[in-house]
């Protein structure tokens, strides 16, 4: 049987006489597959993984005028094509396609639109001052791809296989690479349910694409600090749950509190935890601060350990990594625990508190020059006129560094 394509487009969709929609409608009839809580992990373990070495490539016949990186607005513009791999239950993972960008065909009861079964990363793809393409840490986004999808019950993939997929579809995709400092290829590997179920279980088919978008800084402000309003009325993550998993899922709730922030004239969140109000991540970025320890004054660097409620940022651990290489020689400490608002609060007071920024991949590092916690501004140590803390400059010269090639480093892939 011939297989449906799953780039037909919404319009035909909703056109014409009715049709299925599902572009894998005809897996669906046969696998019939009966929903239980009894796993299937052995035979599925069994199925093709991903085939590099199976790719085939259309390419578009109407390239993009590339726009002028000044006017790049984050997310908005899209690369020529878009790579895409399906999955079932019954064929394991079938042959990659690179393909013209196109929308996508799915019939209204896709399980993705009704139980949410999506999970996605960010990366970044960038050009060195000599042209060399190249990917930060791939291998850790690969690893934390699989563990999101795991735990929604969609298939895992073997993470070399796609990140080879990634770097022939970046080198394909070259020419929307900006070549400007601070900007990149922003890279957004998804993966969705596609069964046309109402039933709820793990997907018996799936989708896993990925799009690019040329970027500059992730705030239309550049780059400059920005402030916090600390949130402990709405809940980020909790024990148990998915907060330390890039789900979509996640992300929505979080909408409806970033925007009574901004109406007080705020970034961001600063998500608080519990009665102790312990702090956890800003936004959606891992959260970092920098103190004096009272009575010994000595060189603090603090954030939140990966206890299941905090997700496990590329540039986190990279933060981590350099900061115990460079600054614990300089005689900082560098610490995984937890702490409360209070804490920050009471050092700021105190004059303890040198400076505070958030970090992510589309942000990379952000400076935070105050919080606002229960009606006044605490403030996080930068001086007026001043944008960004010591600490802060200097972890995004040298991720930065790595990033566009300027230093050779195991975590720099030149593709």
């Amino acid at each position: 049987m011939a297989r449906q394509p799953i780039f037909n487009g919404l319009r035909s969709c909703l056109t014409g006489p009715r049709k299925e929609l599902s572009p894998f409608h005809s897996f669906n009839r046969q696998l019939r597959r009966p929903y239980s809580i009894q796993s299937q992990e052995d035979a599925i373990a069994k199925l093709p993984n991903i085939d590099p070495d199976a790719l085939s490539i259309t390419k578009t016949t109407t390239p993009k005028e590339l726009v002028p990186p000044e006017e790049l607005i984050f997310g908005r513009t899209f690369t020529d094509h878009m790579l895409s791999i399906e999955w079932t239950a019954s064929e394991g993972w079938l042959r990659p396609r690179i393909t013209p960008y196109q929308n996508l065909s799915l019939d209204p009861a896709t399980c993705v639109f009704h139980y949410a079964f999506e999970a996605f990363e960010g990366m970044k793809a960038y050009k060195s001052p000599n042209g060399d393409l190249r990917l930060f840490r791939p291998d850790r986004n690969m690893r934390r791809f699989n563990r999101s999808v795991e735990r929604i019950a969609l298939p895992t993939f073997d993470g070399k296989a796609l990140t080879e997929l990634i770097s022939r579809f970046v080198r394909m995709e070259e020419r929307f690479v900006p070549s400007s400092r601070g900007y990149s290829l922003y890279l957004r590997p998804t993966l969705i349910g596609t069964q046309r179920t109402l039933g709820v279980g793990p997907p018996g088919s799936a989708l896993l694409y990925l799009i690019a978008s040329p970027v500059g800084p992730y705030y239309p402000t550049g780059f400059k600090a920005i402030s916090l309003a600390a949130t402990s009325s709405a809940v980020r993550a909790w024990p148990g749950g998915v907060g330390d998993r890039k789900l979509g899922a996640n992300y929505a709730p979080c909408i409806v509190p970033q925007l009574e922030a901004a109406k007080r004239g705020y970034h961001q969140n600063l998500w608080l935890f519990g009665e102790d109000e312990i702090v956890t991540e800003a936004g959606t970025m891992n959260f970092f601060v920098c103190l004096r320890e009272k009575g010994t004054g000595k060189k603090m660097m603090w954030t939140a350990p990966l206890d299941g409620t905090i997700l496990e940022g590329v540039i986190r651990e990279s933060v981590l990594e350099l900061a115990r290489e460079k600054l614990g020689p300089e005689g900082w400490e560098v610490e995984e625990k937890n702490y409360t608002m209070r804490d920050l609060a009471e050092a700021a007071d105190e004059g303890r508190l040198i400076e505070a920024f958030g970090t992510g991949t589309a942000a990379v590092v952000s400076p935070v020059r105050k919080i606002n916690w229960r009606g006044r501004d605490v403030d996080c140590g930068l001086k007026a006129g001043e944008e960004v803390g010591e600490v802060t400059n200097r972890m995004k010269g040298w991720i930065e560094g790595i990033q566009y090639g300027d230093v050779e480093h195991r975590w720099s892939v030149k593709l």
